[in-house]
C-alpha cells in the first residue's frame, strides 16, 4: 500500500508540475524553496545534530496558532532545539516573522521515503508534532522506525474530508497507527478519527489551540499603538471602517457592491480588502479602481495619516490580524464562495462583530459556537451581506452586543494549550529542571454508542 501511494503521489506532482512551473515563472514562487522540499536543509541549519522538537504548520493559520505552544516548549525542552516546517510560502514568511522562539524554519519535505529520511537525519527529532490533520504516510512510517514520538495537535476531521478518508480507510487506518497521541478539537472529530481506526486510547479531546494563540489586544504605549501596522491607519474616531479578510475570487466584487451601499449613507465609509492569497493583490487592486472607487495599496500609505482613500487593498502578510482592531464590522472571506470558510477568532478577540457566509466547513464547530451564542452572523447570499453590513454600521448596540458576546466567548473557551502540553509531556518526560510536576492527566477519548 505504501508503494502504491509513493506512486500515485509522484504521478500526481508530474500532472501538477506545469503549474508550479508556471508559478515559477510567472510569480517567482516554489524555485527557491525546491531545494528544501527535496530535503536538502543548509550546512548551518543544525550544525552540531542536535535533537530536536519538529512542528510541521502548513501555512500562515497553523503557523500563527503554534505561537500558543513554542515559548512553553521551549521552557520545557531547553536542551532540545525546536524546528519548525510550513508548507507554503506565505505560511513561511509568517512564521519566520512572528515565531520567536523557533530556533529555525524550513519547508516541508516530499513525502518520499528517500526524501524524509534524509530530512529526518539532519532534523533529528525526538518529538514530530503535525497541526490539524497533516498526515504524511511515508514520514510517520519513518518516525516510527526510528523510535521519534509523534502527535497530532488540534485534530480535525471535517465533515467535508471525512468521506475522503472512509473510502482509503484501510490504509488510513495502518497510518494511523504510526501516530503515538491524538489531541482533537471536538467530540465530533475525536468520533471521526476513531471510525476511521485510530485507537480510541490514543485520541483525547483537548479543544482549539487557535483559542490560546490569540494575542490579547496590548495598551498603547507612550501615545503610539504597539503594532506598527496601526500607524499607516490614524482613522477619525467616528469613521466607519469595514475589513473584509482573507477573501478569495468571486467575493471581494460581492463585498465592494455591499461597501458601495454602505457609501450612500455613510460617505466617509472605508474598506479594507484583504485578498488571502498574495499573487492575487494587483488583482484585487484591478477590481476595486474598476468600481470608481479611491483605492490604495496598503505599501502605498503614508506612514502616521489618515489613508486619503475609499479602499485599502492590504498588499502585505501578517498584518491582518491587527487591522481587525481598527473595524467596524468585520466579514470574513472563503465563506461566501464555497472554499470552507476562514478563521474567525482573530477579529473576536478584539470584540468586534463578525459576518460570514454559508460556507463555514473547515471551521464548523467553532462556527456553530459562535451562531448559538449570538456572536455572530451568518448571511446566505450577496443581497444578505450587503444589507447586514449596512444594519450594523447603522446600529450601534447591536455592534457592541455582538462584539461583546464574541470576546467573551474566545475567553471562555481557553486551555487547550495546558491540555495539549499534558498529552506531549506523557510522551515526552521533561527535562529533570524542575519541570513537568504535578501535570493534570489528560483522559482518552472514549466512544459511547
Amino acid at each position: 500500500m505504501y508503494l502504491v501511494y509513493s506512486i500515485l503521489t509522484l504521478a500526481i506532482f508530474v500532472v501538477v508540475s506545469p503549474y508550479f512551473l508556471y508559478q515559477a515563472i510567472r510569480h517567482q514562487k516554489y524555485l527557491g524553496t525546491l531545494r528544501q522540499r527535496l530535503g536538502f536543509l543548509p550546512i548551518t541549519f543544525n550544525i552540531d545534530a542536535e535533537e530536536s522538537i519538529w512542528i510541521h504548520a502548513v501555512s500562515v493559520g497553523e503557523a500563527l496558532t503554534a505561537r500558543a505552544l513554542a515559548a512553553d516548549l521551549k521552557a520545557r525542552y531547553p536542551r532540545l532545539r525546536l524546528f519548525l516546517s510550513t508548507t507554503t510560502i506565505a505560511g513561511q514568511q509568517v512564521a519566520r516573522r512572528s515565531l520567536s522562539d523557533v530556533d529555525a524554519v524550513f519547508y516541508f519535505p516530499f513525502d518520499w521515503t528517500f526524501i524524509v529520511r534524509r530530512t529526518l537525519s539532519l532534523v533529528r527529532p525526538r518529538l514530530f508534532i503535525m497541526m490539524e490533520t497533516e498526515i504524511w504516510p511515508n514520514l510517520l512510517r519513518e518516525c516510527r522506525r526510528r523510535g521519534v514520538k509523534t502527535v497530532m495537535i488540534n485534530g480535525r476531521i471535517s465533515s467535508r474530508s471525512y468521506p475522503r478518508y472512509r473510502l482509503v480507510r484501510p490504509f488510513f487506518r495502518r497510518v494511523l497507527g504510526d501516530v503515538d497521541r491524538f489531541c482533537m478539537q471536538s467530540e465530533e472529530s475525536a468520533r471521526r478519527l476513531v471510525a476511521l481506526g485510530a485507537a480510541a486510547a490514543h485520541v483525547s479531546v483537548t479543544g482549539s489551540l487557535k483559542f490560546d494563540s490569540l494575542e490579547r489586544p496590548a495598551a498603547a504605549s507612550h501615545g503610539k499603538p504597539r503594532e506598527r501596522v496601526l500607524r499607516f491607519f490614524r482613522l477619525a474616531p467616528n469613521r466607519t471602517v469595514i475589513v473584509a479578510g482573507s477573501t478569495l475570487r468571486g467575493e471581494e466584487a460581492a463585498v465592494l457592491r455591499a461597501f458601495a451601499r454602505i457609501k450612500e449613507t455613510l460617505p466617509t465609509a472605508l474598506l479594507v480588502l484583504a485578498p488571502r492569497h498574495p499573487e492575487r493583490f494587483i488583482e484585487v487592486e484591478r477590481l476595486a479602481r474598476a468600481t470608481g472607487l479611491v483605492t490604495m495599496k496598503r505599501t502605498e500609505l503614508p506612514i502616521d495619516a489618515e489613508p486619503r482613500a475609499d479602499v485599502v487593498v492590504l498588499d502585505t502578510l501578517g498584518e491582518l490580524a491587527q487591522l481587525y482592531q481598527i473595524s467596524t464590522a468585520v466579514f470574513v472571506g472563503g465563506s461566501l464562495e464555497d472554499h470552507g470558510g476562514h478563521n474567525i477568532l482573530e477579529p473576536a478577540m478584539f470584540g468586534k462583530p463578525i459576518v460570514f457566509g454559508p460556507y463555514m466547513q473547515n471551521f464548523r464547530e467553532i462556527a456553530d459556537a459562535f451562531l448559538s451564542n449570538d456572536a455572530a452572523i451568518q448571511v446566505q447570499s450577496e443581497r444578505e451581506l450587503a444589507s447586514t453590513l449596512l444594519e450594523l454600521v447603522t446600529d450601534p448596540v447591536r455592534r457592541a452586543r455582538l462584539g461583546a458576546a464574541a470576546r467573551a466567548l474566545v475567553e471562555a473557551n481557553r486551555g487547550a494549550k495546558t491540555k495539549t502540553l499534558d498529552v506531549i509531556g506523557e510522551l515526552l518526560p521533561y527535562d529533570d529542571d524542575g519541570h513537568g510536576h504535578g501535570r493534570s492527566v489528560v483522559r482518552p477519548f472514549r466512544l459511547v454508542h
